[in-house]
């Protein structure tokens, strides 16, 4: 849906379904997705221009449009890159689009058990977690029902990196949103294999705990370090409907 919705290739029909009857229910969803794209544009070449070399990509689905590694490579052309995702075909997807890249893989993993994720000996090949790392979970822990499961994720991800790394975070924001368009939505993902949950500020500002914000702090997204007055809804950016921020380990 993601991918389809920014304009790729890499969808299939039954996404393309969801997708519009999102459409429907949310007419910005396109734009909001675009929004967030643009978020996570920003947020890895900001790290990327601290220093951080290696990026680990969390509920990645298929790469798509602005890749991670596109990105960071266009800073740093050594800097390397692990998606990870639960879903086999999107992996698989993924692998082939990254075909014949050494500083690039994708792995499948549950993120919700981190210890395992960071054990996977492609990930461990390819990233020195004794280094600093950018971990993203862009648009990613909506889908983490879970308040408790959710927490707990982000706490033992941050205890595994070493200080000097930062978590990134967006997060579709139940704040401002009407209670139909929260509902119905909640209804369309339910139906998909990736039930969503959209939560307030205060609750996405939770799982920065521990953490040093970097200015400008949580916020809509077209507010994180915007390129420009043009910049997609940044003169009214609740309409993104998504919040992001990204936390440094000291």
């Amino acid at each position: 849906m993601y991918d389809y919705l920014l304009g790729g290739y890499h969808n299939f029909a039954v996404d393309r379904e969801a997708a519009e009857r999102l459409l429907a229910i949310a007419p910005d969803a396109r734009q909001i997705m675009w929004a967030n794209r643009a978020f996570l544009r920003r947020v890895v070449a900001y790290l990327a221009n601290q220093g951080i070399d290696q990026f680990l990509d969390i509920g990645s689905g298929i790469p798509t449009i602005g890749n991670v590694h596109e990105i960071a490579g266009s800073v740093n052309p050594n800097a390397r890159i692990v998606y990870v995702d639960i879903d086999p075909v999107a992996v698989r997807h993924s692998l082939a689009i990254l075909d014949g890249r050494d500083n690039v893989t994708a792995i499948q993993a549950d993120a919700r058990q981190i210890s395992s994720l960071l054990a996977h000996p492609k990930l461990k090949g390819l990233l020195d977690l004794q280094r600093p790392v950018g971990a993203l979970l862009v648009a990613f822990l909506h889908f983490v029902v879970d308040d408790a499961e959710a927490r707990r994720l982000v706490r033992e991800l941050r205890e595994s990196v070493v200080p000097g790394s930062y978590l990134a975070i967006s997060h579709s924001c139940s704040d401002g949103l009407s209670e139909e368009v929260v509902e119905r939505s909640g209804e369309l993902y339910a139906r998909t294999a990736n039930p969503g949950k959209a939560r307030s500020r205060a609750e996405v500002a939770s799982f920065f705990d521990g953490l040093e914000l970097v200015e400008p702090g949580l916020v809509y997204v077209p507010r994180w370090h915007p390129d420009g007055l043009g910049d997609l809804f940044v003169s009214d950016p609740a309409r993104s409907c998504v919040i992001g921020g990204v936390g440094r380990k000291v």
